[in-house]
């Protein structure tokens, strides 16, 4: 029975977890865009919350606010990145 099977090391294991930890890495920075993205598409396109007869009783209701609001609580990722590179 080989080491692979039986829960032992794969000489390919360390090229793969890098590449899952670099996939990873990478991974956290397309959240803030992606919010941006959909804050933006909700805004031009509507959201569809006028078929609410409340839905525009608060600036700060909606999908467009809440887009945003991810969008900035994701941003550190960029941030980290920016001031790396600094």
């Amino acid at each position: 029975m080989s080491p692979v099977c039986s829960g032992g090391f794969d000489d390919k294991a360390p090229r793969r977890n890098a590449a899952a930890l670099r996939s990873a890495g990478r991974l956290h920075l397309a959240a803030a865009p992606t919010f941006a993205m959909m804050a933006l598409l909700t805004a031009v396109l509507g959201d569809g919350s006028a078929l609410c007869s409340i839905a525009s009783a608060s600036p700060l209701s909606g999908m467009v606010p809440m887009y945003l609001l991810m969008s900035a609580f994701h941003l550190p990722p960029w941030l980290k990145l920016i001031a790396s590179r600094l």
